[in-house]
């Protein structure tokens, strides 16, 4: 994926959580406002994210419990990622290494 795809590839990844969430709220009969009672996520934060798919982590995973879904984020993160098949093809670790520091200011 090229760098100017992955904007467009996150918001559709964002409103598709934020839709799956609208829909579960609306299943379970909830109001935002009793959503957003329950849950502790302000009324503003639940309505923003429905409409545009940001919303804190932290509140993401409060509506999550709420709405006992907790469980959906066991999965993230799970699989063996890029630097996982990388370590394998190269027959070992991928060794991360740090920037040069930068020069101490001598002032002079």
């Amino acid at each position: 994926m090229s760098p100017s795809e992955e904007p467009e590839f996150s918001e559709t990844i964002r409103l598709g959580i934020a839709n799956r969430l609208r829909q579960t709220r609306i299943a379970l009969k909830l109001s935002q406002e009793a959503l957003s009672q329950v849950s502790g996520v302000s009324l503003g934060s639940l309505r923003r994210f429905e409409v545009t798919g940001e919303i804190s982590l932290k509140h993401l995973v409060s509506l999550a419990i709420t709405l006992d879904r907790a469980e959906d984020f066991e999965g993230l993160f799970a699989r063996p990622g890029l630097l996982d098949a990388l370590a394998a093809e190269a027959g070992g670790s991928v060794k991360r290494r740090r920037a040069p520091r930068k020069p101490k200011y001598t002032g002079l």
